[in-house]
């Protein structure tokens, strides 16, 4: 056995499978959208090459640009989408096409005369589809100063063979740290894709939306006169190799229209902030026309919904429903700051719909920066759960373990009969990871894992654990209880509770994922959220979790390699004693009667 007890000393003694964290501390974690943003402690991965990766660099000239000499959120989306289609057909060695876009948000506008950067790589390939990465960046050349504009994920499709079949992509092999998250939390973010639309129909039923008042004042805007339908037609300069008409060429189009309607309703010049995730529903081609139409659904204080759908028809023909967007504006003063808008008024009925439709889109995109937005630090621990933002909260449990467990930095502190424990110091963070593998088939140990019920027969940590909501197959929000800590340092905010040794109690979201692909994990993440049906109470003293679960990787022989992680914060200290060899004793105690119960359960 062997330990690191610089790092010992200054951590953790009595390692629980629970993470015990003061309700006062605020959220820290990021997720994927934060990769190229890592801490500064990490030293910075070499370059590696990337087969798939796609480098374009544009500089903006006028032609490119709008009336404010900025350059064309159309123009920019034509670049994107024709990276992205390089780097989807470096791939997978055939033509592809543009299937879907994640939603954009612009941070940044760029200026005439400034380089725009553009990387795009294939983070992962699913079976007939395939994820690919958009990193935007800006470049001035004159201060030489860079800043990051956007950063989106597309999801591109081969197209079919001359026999009509489909074809069947290569794995994508994640090679470092940066690559493994974004291979791992893209089965998370493709779960998400694939439910956005019951998303949007769940919260239309919703009682809320339906009691949303559409009735304003004499001074509101009707929703008519912000009407644009316009026609263009598509010739060989806007198809690609295959004279299919680019998904960026047709988003331009449709930012075009957008704009002037959303100019209509402002009397102003807009800025596009943001765009909602769109799939195309159908392909276009050389000689097609394109009517495109567009109306504003709803105008916020701050900002104003667009809706704009594309059709294409050939000559006589019926009229093909290739996309349809939904675009956020805002009008800037001169300060940079956004403008309070006029209200709208809605048609009735369609206008009606579209003016509710809006408004559950704009509670749904302020879910997603709520919950998973790149810095949270105004953000609780607990994060309020309601049927709404279930997806989101339970995407960003699942994809902060994974981010977790796909650190590079882990250091090895204590081993004894093959069980590691290993630590991972990142600013205020402290992270743990306790791993060891077992006699028992992964598919077995996640399910045996998974039934958090069970877990007070084998863990100390857990005296009591609930289920209070089973929330669909993959999520259930459990409360736990645990015992006292009586080790309080003098002078914490708990040092007195803990003297009287007060019950610790949690609630949790228990997200758990079987493995997308070879070589994916079992996942089952934890996190605390907070329901109104169970408020903190008397004599419990609630503690909050950031990041803790398990993961569960297959191996040879028919074992599994079991880590559980664990993330803390410096607020956890004062729960916990210096003491090495309780360190050492704690973690080993636990996870040999983790395994007992695991064979035990094996058949």
């Amino acid at each position: 056995m062997r330990c690191d007890s610089r790092l010992l000393h200054s951590t953790v003694a009595s390692v629980s499978f629970l993470s015990f964290v003061s309700p006062a501390f605020q959220m820290s974690s990021r997720t994927s959208d934060c990769l190229e943003e890592e801490d500064g402690e990490e030293e910075e991965e070499e370059e590696n090459y990337n087969p798939t990766e796609v480098k374009m660099s544009q500089i903006v000239m006028p032609c490119h640009s709008n009336h404010r000499q900025e350059l064309s959120v159309g123009q920019l989306l034509k670049w994107m989408d024709s990276a992205a289609c390089l780097s989807a057909e470096r791939h997978a060695g055939s033509p592809c096409v543009t299937a879907s876009m994640d939603d954009i948000h612009f941070e940044h506008t760029i200026s005439v005369g400034q380089v725009v950067n553009i990387r795009a790589k294939v983070n992962r390939a699913f079976n007939t589809s395939m994820e690919v990465g958009i990193q935007v960046n800006c470049e001035d050349l004159f201060s030489d100063r860079h800043w990051r504009v956007c950063h989106a994920y597309a999801t591109f499709v081969t197209q079919r063979t001359s026999t009509g079949q489909k074809v069947t992509l290569k794995p994508i092999v994640p090679v470092t740290q940066k690559e493994q998250v974004e291979y791992s939390v893209a089965a998370e973010r493709r779960r998400v894709r694939m439910v956005h639309d019951d998303i949007i129909k769940d919260l239309l039923s919703n009682e809320w939306v339906q009691q949303v008042d559409s009735s304003v004042g004499p001074s509101a805007v009707a929703a008519e006169r912000t009407r644009v339908e316009s026609v263009e037609l598509v010739l060989p300069p806007h198809a690609n190799h295959q004279v299919n008409t680019f998904g960026g060429q047709i988003m331009a189009w449709m930012v075009n229209v957008a704009t002037i309607a959303a100019s209509r309703l402002s009397q102003a010049h807009p800025t596009l902030r943001a765009i909602d995730m769109f799939t195309f529903r159908g392909p276009s081609q050389v000689g097609d026309r394109l009517l495109l139409k567009a109306i504003v659904n709803n105008a916020f204080r701050n900002s104003m919904e667009v809706g704009v759908r594309a059709e294409a028809y050939h000559e006589e023909g019926p009229n093909r429903h290739i996309n349809s967007a939904f675009m956020t504006f805002e009008v800037l003063d001169d300060g940079g700051k956004p403008r309070t808008l006029p209200r709208i008024r809605p048609e009735p009925l369609e206008g009606q719909r579209r003016f509710q439709e809006a408004t559950a889109r704009k509670k749904i995109r302020l879910d997603r920066k709520y919950i998973i937005s790149r810095t949270q630090g105004e953000v609780p621990l607990s994060v309020p759960w309601d049927p709404t933002n279930q997806v989101y909260l339970s995407f960003n449990n699942v994809s902060a373990l994974k981010m977790l467990a796909a650190r590079s930095s882990w250091r090895l502190s204590c081993e004894k009969d093959q069980v590691q424990l290993y630590t991972l110091e990142q600013k205020s963070m402290l992270s743990f990871k306790i791993e060891c593998e077992v006699d028992v088939p992964a598919h077995r140990a996640f399910d045996l894992l998974a039934e958090l019920s069970n877990r007070p027969s084998w863990d100390s940590h857990y005296k009591k654990c609930e289920l209070i909501q089973l929330v669909d197959n993959d999520d259930f929000i459990y409360r736990v209880v645990t015992p006292s800590v009586r080790h309080g340092a003098m002078g914490s905010p708990t040092a007195a509770n803990q003297a009287k040794g007060i019950l610790q109690d949690f609630i949790l979201l228990a997200s758990k994922r079987k493995p997308c692909g070879s070589g994916d994990p079992y996942v089952i993440a934890l996190r605390s959220v907070s329901l109104p049906t169970h408020p903190p109470t008397e004599g419990y003293n609630r503690g909050e979790v950031l990041c803790a679960g398990f993961t569960i990787l297959e191996t040879k022989d028919n074992k599994s390699l079991i880590s559980y992680f664990n993330q803390a914060s410096p607020e956890v200290l004062p729960y916990i004693s210096t003491d090495i060899a309780g360190l050492s004793s704690s973690f080993y105690h636990t996870f040999c009667s983790c395994s007992q119960y695991l064979t035990r359960n094996r058949l």
